[in-house]
This record gives C-alpha cells, structure tokens and sequence, in this order.
C-alpha cells in the first residue's frame, strides 16, 4: 500500500503544479494586447491543460485505491476523510471550470480581468493546505 500512496503523492504535487501555473497564464493572457502574445499563451494554456488532465486521473486513480483497500475501513467514521473528498471533488470541478476558460480564451470570450485570475489563482492553494492538514493531523 505504500508504493499506492507514493504514486498518488507524486501524481498529486504534478497534477497541483499544474493548477498553480494554468490560472497564472490566464492572469497574463487577461492582461496581453498583443496578438501574438495572446496566440503564445492560448498554445501555452492548451498544452498544459492536456498535460495535467492525465495526472489527474492517475491521482483519482491511486486515491480511490487508497479509500477502498485501507482508507475507509480504516476511517470511515472520522468527519476529515469526508471533509477531505468534498475538497477532492471540488478540486475535480475546478479542474474543469479551468478547462472551461481555457476555452473562452481560445475564443476569444473572456469577460474577467486579470485581477479576478490572480484570486482565482490562490482557490487550489486553500484545497491543498486543508487536504494536507486533513490527510497528516486527522483532526476530527
């Protein structure tokens, strides 16, 4: 079960440098008059959104294995675990509503300024302390 935890770990930290960076992009993307630089970030934002879909999957994935073989026998009963897969699932969403403003991007729809991005930026950030916290302290 050890090696299942590693790989969700790693998968997770490659998966979460992703949506660090993606929302970044859009803060410069929302900021760029230029053409060509416009034509760079869409390009930028593509690939990398297509690079971090999968170590999404393999972080549900190896997740889920952790919950069914150990986790929830082991904590089923304890309000974090709970806490924690809403925390997950809403990650999942956004995740997607980033995929969504890529789009926007991409056609040319984007209505937010890059001051919204830069706040939109920090939501993983918030997720991943509180997971963390839930996942090593267990505190309720």
């Amino acid at each position: 079960m050890i090696w299942v935890k590693a790989f969700h770990i790693i998968f997770m930290v490659a998966w979460f440098a992703g949506l660090f960076y993606l929302p970044r992009l859009f803060v410069n993307h929302a900021m760029a008059e230029e053409e060509e630089v416009k034509a760079r970030l869409r390009l930028m934002e593509r690939k990398l959104y297509r690079f971090i879909t999968p170590w999404m999957v393999l972080t549900l994935v190896f997740g889920f294995w952790l919950l069914f073989d150990y986790a929830w026998a082991a904590y089923a009963h304890m309000l974090w675990l709970h806490i924690k897969l809403v925390l997950v699932a809403a990650l999942v969403v956004y995740h997607f509503y980033c995929g969504k403003l890529m789009r926007d991007f991409a056609n040319e729809r984007n209505r937010r300024s890059h001051v919204w991005y830069r706040w939109f930026n920090e939501l993983p950030v918030l997720v991943l302390f509180a997971s963390v916290i839930l996942a090593v302290v267990k505190p309720f």
